[in-house]
């Protein structure tokens, strides 16, 4: 099945496929597995659910996730670019049917129910519009005069626009750097590079003004005297009580009573039972899998797979950090999820599918040659056509 002469599509995958890459990332589904049976206990039995009701939940999403992640992984890069654009375009239907069908959630209707399950579309939208984005990129490159770009920018504004309504801030940032990397790794002017800071500080400010829901975690963060801030307490305690070897499983007393130990907050959950060397271990996979994923973008000829690749990578980089900063309490709650570790289904299946095509856009093809030495936008006018 695997030999290098059998010519099957299976054994294509094995011997042109990252092996290190997809190692990494099963090891962090692996890695969210084993830490959903320290921290989800504990808050099923404070909702009177089974004890074992979300490592249950979370080890057959963990499932689904891996068979998403190989099956995408095999896909040829016409075939991801396609299947990516069908996405994209039912995930962006979803978002905005989100606003009058969805489910209300905290003042947010991020939420559609469909099957008997709630589905987040927003999740979704993410790494299809990564790849399409790029493809689009990758055309205005190639191709001048082509509104391409233009075009890009427009899904962008529709993206946003249906998650400003949600209102979804953490995921709208998410999408605008997705955005700012493309624009930034296609050879964008520093002059323009500079504008865009300067309008993504305002449109801080602006958020800030017209979202209460922002405007008040905000508040709290600067001033967390004048606000709620059990959860973020609770969790810098689970990260200190820890040390560096932590309590043990199942000690953790911080733990306990984070709210959301088994999802936004299951870094700090993983620090006070398994010590701070663990969690740096953590965050050192992290950085190896989007290390490694921009190193294997870098060495593809084909400037979509290049710019495709690298802004998967990016995305997933970000998230993790957002997710990080806010356990940390650097900057204020974002409901965003540690990638592979929270619990969460949705999420969890499409950063599967994110990664999933990321493999596939950084397997080896015998028949490219890429010119080395040169920077990514450097390379466009020899970039073979797609």
């Amino acid at each position: 099945m695997f030999s290098r002469d059998r010519k099957t599509p299976i054994a294509e995958w094995w011997w042109t496929i990252d092996k290190q890459l997809l190692s990494a990332l099963i090891l962090l589904l692996v890695v969210g597995v084993v830490l959903s049976f320290a921290a989800s206990p504990p808050v099923a039995e404070r909702l009177g659910l089974d004890a074992w009701h979300f490592v249950v939940r979370h080890a057959m999403f963990s499932l689904i996730a891996l068979g998403v992640l190989v099956a995408t992984s095999m896909l040829p890069h016409r075939s991801a670019r396609i299947f990516a654009i069908m996405v994209l375009a039912v995930s962006i239907v979803l978002l905005w049917l989100t606003l009058k069908f969805g489910v209300e959630v905290k003042g947010a209707k991020r939420w559609i129910s469909a099957f008997g399950q709630t589905i987040q579309p927003s999740e979704f939208v993410k790494p299809a519009f990564a790849v399409i984005g790029a493809w689009l990129f990758s055309e205005s490159m190639k191709q001048k005069g082509m509104p391409a770009r233009t075009l890009a920018t427009l899904i962008m504004l529709a993206i946003v626009g249906g998650l400003l309504l949600q209102p979804d801030i953490g995921q709208t940032a998410l999408v605008l750097a997705t955005w700012a990397a493309l624009l930034f790794l296609s050879g964008i002017s520093w002059f323009v590079i500079g504008g865009l800071g300067v309008a993504a500080v305002g449109l801080l400010f602006g958020a800030y003004a017209f979202f209460p829901h922002f405007a008040k975690r905000i508040d709290s963060f600067m001033n967390p005297e004048e606000g709620n801030t059990y959860q973020v307490d609770k969790a810098l305690s689970s990260l200190l009580e820890g040390g560096w070897f932590g309590r043990g499983p199942g000690e953790s007393l911080a733990k306990k009573v984070i709210p959301d130990a088994h999802a936004d907050y299951v870094f700090s959950a993983a620090a006070g039972e398994f010590g701070i060397l663990f969690s740096l271990c953590l965050v050192a996979l992290i950085t190896f899998i989007v290390v490694r994923a921009l190193n294997g973008a870098q060495r593809q000829a084909s400037l979509f797979a290049r710019l495709a690749a690298s802004t998967l990578a990016i995305q997933f980089g970000l998230q993790c950090s957002i997710n990080l900063a806010v356990n940390l309490n650097l900057i204020p709650p974002k409901g965003m999820t540690l990638p592979f570790v929270s619990y969460g289904g949705t999420s969890m299946i499409a950063i599967a599918f994110g990664m999933g095509l990321m493999l596939a856009l950084t397997r080896k093809r015998p028949e490219e040659r890429m010119v080395s030495g040169l920077p990514l936008y450097r390379v466009s006018a020899i970039a073979p056509a797609e």
